[in-house]
């Protein structure tokens, strides 16, 4: 999404299912914004460090340096005034603070961009997710390869026991599925 800095601040959500580009696009419009020579500052969840602890990383092997905090209010305190660009990864590992502190750097006019799972591993909403789409200028879904179907997949499968919501994994934790293939019971169940 293209706007001009005399605008006010807007927020753009990425969102889609595991293994559907999420991080990727965040990566790629981030690089844009770099390379406008706007201010950038990136943000990651302390609890994601599958790939590497300085940056984000997609499933694709693209990254960009990032900043690893424990809560939404530490991305905050972080952003310096100069910042015209913030960018958050995974924003479903963060809690409903998240939405305040997004709504609060748009209304700094900054350009605030979060990528996140919109559903969990049962596919039911996965908050705060939910309450940023709503709240979004601008919505990107993303859409995975069914990984049983090759059809269009929407889904997260966990292949694996645990009632825990936030289990962080990869490949050969999860996998992509479309709605007829995607069983929120499955876990541990392997056909």
């Amino acid at each position: 999404m293209d706007r001009h800095l005399s605008e006010t601040g807007w927020i753009e959500v990425i969102t889609g299912s595991m293994f559907s580009g999420k991080s990727e696009e965040l990566i790629r419009r981030l690089r844009r914004a770099q390379i406008a020579r706007r201010k950038v500052q990136i943000f990651k969840p302390l609890i994601d460090a599958r790939y590497s602890e300085e940056h984000i990383v997609s499933h694709s092997e693209m990254k960009i340096e990032s900043h690893a905090v424990s809560s939404a209010s530490e991305i905050l305190a972080a952003v310096g005034m100069d910042t015209e660009v913030i960018g958050i990864d995974e924003g479903q590992f963060f809690d409903q603070e998240l939405v305040r502190v997004a709504n609060q750097l748009a209304d700094l006019g900054k350009r605030v961009l979060i990528a996140g799972l919109d559903m969990d591993y049962l596919g039911r909403p996965f908050e705060p997710m939910p309450l940023l789409l709503a709240i979004a200028e601008d919505v990107t879904k993303t859409r995975a390869i069914c990984m049983r179907c090759g059809g269009q997949a929407s889904y997260t499968q966990r292949l694996f026991e645990s009632r825990e919501r936030v289990v962080v994994g990869a490949s050969g934790a999860y996998e992509a599925r479309c709605r007829a293939c995607f069983d929120p019971h499955l876990e541990g169940r392997h056909d």
